[in-house]
């Protein structure tokens, strides 16, 4: 995950951003900032489950990319 990366969600999560710092002043905007870093890394270790050079002679992988994504459901 790319410093980028972290910006962006803080600021989907409604962390107020005055150009030098970020601030957590509510717990909720701290709770969704977790969930969206969260969601952004299981979908990145999916997508290596999905792209591994042996996933068609393995669907065990397919699966497994399919249940690591089920844990944000």
């Amino acid at each position: 995950m790319t410093d980028d990366d972290i910006i962006r969600m803080a600021r989907v999560a409604g962390v107020r951003d005055d150009g030098h710092r970020f601030e957590f002043s509510e717990y909720k905007y701290l709770e969704r900032f977790a969930a969206l870093a969260a969601a952004h890394e299981r979908e990145a270790i999916a997508k290596l489950a999905d792209s591994s050079v042996n996933a068609d002679k393995y669907p065990t992988l397919t699966m497994l990319a399919q249940a690591i994504r089920m844990r944000g459901d």
